[in-house]
């Protein structure tokens, strides 16, 4: 009973079983016994708090931070015993902290919310009652048959019903789930396949069994029933037949699809990782540096507690005529008074831990972030697109990257095949201007820049395609030259599976080899965007594809259509690395084209320009360009039918099908004769290769993660500089069980200890690697270690987060950054330390569960070298100094129990010691950490190498940190003692005789203390701007007048006034500025002095190159992150480096002297 309630709540779901039971439009059985299956609705949720959770979540995630959860313990120890100083000195500054941070984790969820509800708020329409419904995306139910249009992403994981072709066919491309832009067919069961209305379909009675949700993209396996006319017929279902949510429909008019998964249960939701609390190193070292202050506070407190009670071993201590104790604290228990005077000294020392920090880091990294968006640098003007900030705790984690996890397609590429160079019958050419144009002299011609195909005009007929020996020559006279082009370009035009949107013939190809008209008028679709730039540049040079027509594909050469009737596709495989078409041509004549890589089509070729191919295709390869082989067979009637009988018996086999099929396809594609290669370039996006070389040089290893083909992204990762052409490429790939992958593996690792010269770099794909990652992982990460570059294809979206999640657990635990742009990339960005969302052209789901997002993947080196260094130097610098002026704060007021009997005296006022972190001591180190720029950043971003110096967080290392302390301590003590010896016992300070009183001396050690903290946040300041200069020298004059103000005037609403005229009295006292003065100098002049020594004999990368950057070169990196003010004088300077000419004439060109010294200095700068 009670778990049957527990069931209905929801607290319990019900078991489930393998496999889910779908009434397509949901028409239950009207008979019978049947329990229908819940379902989870269909909204997307990427949010991390709700409104009821938000307050208990968010508070819970605050008191994990050991700072806060300390203060939380100070301030009811404050209200529940008799402390030195008031539970509003610990309470006030804690409410603050979590009350900011708070909101600001509020805000970033609230924006994700919003992007959910404009997800889930999208409009569909859904079949119900016999008509078409609009409604919500979130209200779709599992069984609805929903209709997508054309260009239209598929809300919900769907069983396709029908389309608008007879077959019931459909065309979709899944950029935004596994990276790939090529075009996929889908395809309808045929019961159902005939229903494209919605008058049909309301008539339609079918159930869907298929399995439960998992997040393997391409596989599902299920059953369609379908009744008709009291009949049940069963069809079953595979992945041809599922669309998957974020997927978009593309060549098709409209598809009617029964929803089978929805929310996130579809495979899209299942691949995304769940979004945690991600920590930079930082944040982790602080709560590190926090426990060890907390065990200097809880040492002081004990040392403490113990002296006292051994001073107070003397009677005459215990209890003073001056201090007589009463009847009460004469019997009160020995051990509760010692418990409580140890949490007193507690109390009176844990300003210690300073809280403040984490108020001024959530400060600092929140507005610290509008410095990325506001960056010109990085914003992106086709687009209109600037850098996003949705994370802010993470900026300086960007300082600290050393592995970078990336996407290929639309992260490194621009997603744009671009046809560039070929090669026919051993002559190469290349488009130029839309006209192809020949590298050499031809044998008719002795000039090398003349476009044959240009001299095709008198050329009024071509007939079918010429199979006579003489193709099989070099031609030997013009009109065989043509017929060679010909066949060529009639190869690349039905060697494919592309699809046509809609055909719009007239006017193409009417004049001879026209440029201008075919592009704009057709609209082709591929399964590789390589075939599609193909067929393009073939259309550009007169030979148009027209389109498919049943069996039938239409050519129009020149003006003139021709048909040819398609046999047989045989299809690509990464085996054969080749794909070929079976035609019959206008006159009869069955032909074979054969297209395929370079080291597959080759060695079956027996005629053509073979070697002349092959160095045309080596040199192509030197370019980066992707390169095709073409080759053709023609075949005898007999011949054929063998071919057509053995085609048939294998793909009608019922076991080894695949075997089958490719020992025909082996049978059938030899002796062939090569007829040229083509040269298509995947248009990188601009500045990829600087980056990735940028990055390297920067220490940091770049990593391709892709779903594309292991071919594509070899080809990409050669031409973006990720792999070079030296490097010895290792291969992990079809590997089939644990034991040939751990052979493998061992191979490898055999071949990269044995030759330790050259460069290696590691070929995954996804197969392959989930053995690896099963068995072998540290087998498999050495091999990794050990490669200069890997690249891993074929990859799912959570084996990219798992490769990610590999690197981060291994011993040296590396800082990671992943990149992408489309929704299969979310797993891997979520899962790194840093996730980069590039606004591309895949949807902007990446863009949305990222902690950044980039218009180009360009920026990364600036965000990275410049912003993150930055970022960096500046948090580390501001933890470090918390700790140093704290304390300077708190040592003093340990060393003054000494003098006071350890009686929990304190040594400053209470005011002072809220203050003290709140309002002296808290802006000059804010605006620090917001403006300070210790390199110039035009240097950082081209000296990646500067970016190693900050790696492995070292600027908050043990050695720094103690460096830190030490410092504090030291300076403590020149505080305290020397307040003591210049004052304490002098009695000639004030004009009256009088000596100072404890207040006072709290007072003067405070003052000293002050200044000395201020001015050496001073020193450490490399760039100054008015507001470091207001905010310095301001908070020691707000100091100077508000104690002034706070000691002159006796407050009525104050208990007790121990400050009043102390502070004027203490600055009438010329002794007093004397002893602040050399106390001051005394702290800080050996510092100067190991700075100095330090910058002259043993300079650092980043000391040298500061001195480097002296003289500042005016660009938009200088100026991006500077004040407005600051900002606006160097646009001026910038201005008229844009009206001088960069000559030697700039100079003459100045009118003014001001503008000469100008001119004189950007001519220096350029320079340099």
């Amino acid at each position: 009973m009670w778990r049957w309630v527990r069931q209905q709540l929801g607290f319990d779901p019900p078991h489930q079983s393998d496999t889910r039971t779908i009434y397509i439009a949901n028409r239950f059985p009207q008979y019978g016994l049947y329990t229908p299956q819940k379902f989870i609705d269909n909204r997307i949720i990427s949010s991390k708090y709700t409104v009821w959770n938000f307050v208990p979540k968010n508070l819970f995630e605050q008191f994990r931070r050991v700072a806060n959860f300390y203060f939380l313990i100070i301030f009811l120890v404050q209200l529940m015993i008799d402390t030195p100083t008031s539970p509003i000195t610990s309470g006030l500054p804690l409410f603050f902290v979590i009350t900011v941070t708070a909101i600001k984790q509020g805000y970033e969820d609230w924006l994700r919310h919003n992007s959910d509800n404009e997800v889930n708020g999208a409009p569909v329409y859904v079949v119900r009652s016999g008509g078409l419904v609009k409604t919500r995306s979130k209200n779709i139910r599992v069984g609805d048959i929903v209709r997508v249009a054309k260009d239209e992403i598929f809300p919900a994981d769907l069983v396709l019903l029908s389309s608008d072709r007879l077959d019931g066919s459909c065309h979709v491309t899944t950029a935004s789930l596994d990276g790939e832009t090529n075009l996929k067919t889908h395809v309808a069961v045929p019961e159902t396949a005939v229903l494209q209305t919605v008058a049909n379909l309301d008539t339609l009675i079918a159930v869907i069994e298929c399995q439960q949700p998992e997040a393997d993209l391409y596989r599902f396996m299920g059953r369609m029933k379908i009744t008709q006319q009291m009949e049940e017929i069963v069809r079953p279902l595979g992945p041809e037949s599922l669309l998957l949510r974020g997927a978009r429909l593309k060549n098709t008019k409209e598809i009617f699809g029964v929803a089978v998964y929805t929310g996130m249960e579809t495979k899209m939701a299942l691949n995304y990782k769940s979004k945690s609390q991600k920590r930079s190193a930082v944040e982790k070292s602080m709560n590190t540096f926090l426990i060890i202050y907390l065990i200097i506070l809880i040492s002081e407190a004990i040392i403490s507690t113990i002296l006292k009670y051994t001073w107070q071993a003397e009677e005459k201590w215990d209890e003073p005529w001056y201090n007589q104790k009463t009847e009460h604290q004469r019997n009160s228990s020995k051990i509760l008074k010692f418990i409580s005077d140890f949490l007193a000294f507690l109390v009176l020392y844990n300003f210690i831990i300073p809280i403040s920090l984490y108020v001024t880091v959530e400060m600092q990294k929140f507005l610290g972030s509008f410095f990325i968006g506001w960056d010109l640098d990085l914003y992106h003007e086709e687009s209109d697109q600037k850098a996003q900030v949705n994370t802010s705790d993470l900026n300086e984690e960007l300082g600290q990257v050393e592995y970078v996890f990336t996407d290929k397609t639309g992260t490194l590429t621009e997603n744009e095949m671009q046809f560039r160079e070929c090669s026919i019958n051993g002559i190469k050419y290349q488009e130029i201007n839309g006209r192809l144009v020949s590298e050499g002299p031809t044998p008719d011609s002795s000039e090398g820049n003349l476009s044959y195909l240009s001299s095709l005009s008198h050329l009024n007929n071509l007939s079918h395609l010429a199979t006579s020996s003489s193709f099989r020559t070099s031609p030997e006279n013009e009109t065989e030259l043509i017929k060679e082009h010909d066949l060529f370009f009639k190869a690349v035009s039905l060697c494919h599976t592309v699809q046509i949107s809609s055909v719009q013939t007239d006017g193409i190809g009417d004049g001879p080899w026209q440029t201008n008209l075919a592009p704009s008028q057709l609209e082709y679709y591929a399964s590789s965007p390589d075939e599609k730039a193909l067929v393009e540049a073939a259309a550009r040079f007169g030979i148009v594809f027209i389109g498919n027509s049943g069996e039938t594909m239409e050519v129009k050469t020149l003006g003139k259509l021709e048909r040819y009737k398609l046999l047989h596709i045989l299809e690509f495989d990464s085996d054969r690395r080749r794909m070929s078409v079976i035609v019959q041509a206008p006159s009869g004549e069955k032909l074979l084209f054969v297209k395929g890589a370079e080291s597959s089509v080759l060695p079956e070729c027996i005629g053509g320009e073979i070697e002349k191919t092959r160095i045309h295709v080596d040199e192509f390869a030197l370019k980066g360009l992707r390169t095709l082989c073409m080759a053709y067979r023609e075949f005898t009637p007999k011949e054929y039918e063998e071919i057509d009988r053995r085609l048939f018996e294998a793909r009608t086999a019922l076991q080894q099908r695949e075997e089958k099929l490719a020992d025909v396809f082996q049978f059938i594609e030899k002796d062939l004769v090569l007829v040229g290669a083509t040269a298509v370039e995947d248009k990188l996006q601009d500045k990829v290769r600087e980056t990735i070389e940028a990055l390297r040089m920067a220490g940091i290893k770049v990593w391709v993660l892709t779903g594309d083909k292991h071919e594509t992204a070899v080809s990409v990762s050669l031409s973006c500089g990720h792999f070079h052409r030296t490097m010895n490429i290792l291969e992990l790939i079809n590997q089939t069980s644990d034991s040939e992958c751990a052979e493998k593996l061992r191979q490898l690792a055999r071949r990269i200890t044995e030759d330790h010269v050259i460069q290696h770099g590691l070929v995954v794909d996804g197969t392959s690697l989930s053995l690896a990652l099963r068995e072998h992982e540290k087998l498999f990460m050495e091999v990794c270690k050990n490669c200069s570059a890997v690249m891993c294809c074929r990859m799912a979206p959570l084996q990219k987060a798992k490769v990610i999640r590999l690197i981060k657990i291994s011993p040296e635990k590396p800082i990671t950054l992943a990149v992408g742009d489309g929704a299969n990339d979310v797993s891997m960005i979520q899962e790194a330390h840093v996730g980069i969302g590039i606004m591309g052209k895949e949807g902007r789901q990446a863009a949305r569960n990222s902690d950044y997002a980039i218009a180009r993947f360009k920026f990364l080196s600036k965000l990275l070298f410049v912003h993150g260094h930055f970022y960096y130097i500046r948090i580390a610098t501001l933890v470090q100094y918390f700790f140093y002026k704290n304390v300077c704060f708190i040592t003093p007021q340990f060393l003054y129990q000494f003098y006071c009997l350890f009686s929990q005296q304190t040594l400053y006022d209470s005011v002072y010691l809220t203050l003290y972190n709140i309002c002296f001591t808290s802006l000059p180190i804010l605006i620090y950490s917001l403006l300070e720029q210790h390199i110039d950043p035009h240097v950082l971003q081209n000296k990646p190498t500067l970016y190693r110096d900050i790696s492995k967080n070292r600027q908050l290392s043990m050695k720094t940190f103690l460096y830190w302390t030490i410092l504090g301590f030291s300076h403590a003590f020149i505080f305290f003692f020397g307040s003591y010896f210049l004052i304490g016992k002098d009695t000639s300070l004030l004009g009256n005789g009088q000596m100072f009183g404890n207040w006072t001396f709290g007072t003067l050690v405070f003052t000293v203390m002050l200044i000395t903290v201020t001015v050496k946040m001073a020193l450490e300041t490399h760039f100054w701007t008015w507001i470091n200069h207001l905010v310095t020298w301001g908070s020691i004059l707000f100091y100077f007048v508000f104690s002034l103000f706070y000691g002159g005037i006796l407050w009525p609403f104050l208990s007790s006034q121990n400050m009043y005229f102390v502070f004027i009295q203490l600055l009438s006292s010329g002794s007093a500025w004397f002893a602040i003065i050399l106390m001051v100098v005394t702290c800080l002049f050996l510092d100067i002095v190991k700075k100095v020594f330090d910058r002259q004999f043993h300079p650092t990368n980043i000391e040298k190159a500061q001195m480097y950057s002296n003289t500042v070169a005016f660009s938009d990196e200088f100026i991006a992150l500077q004040p407005l003010s600051r900002a606006r004088n160097q646009l001026s300077k910038l201005s008229l480096l844009k009206q001088i000419q960069v000559s030697s004439a700039w100079t003459p060109c100045a009118v003014s002297q001001k503008e000469k010294q100008r001119a004189h200095l950007l001519e220096e700068c350029w320079n340099e």
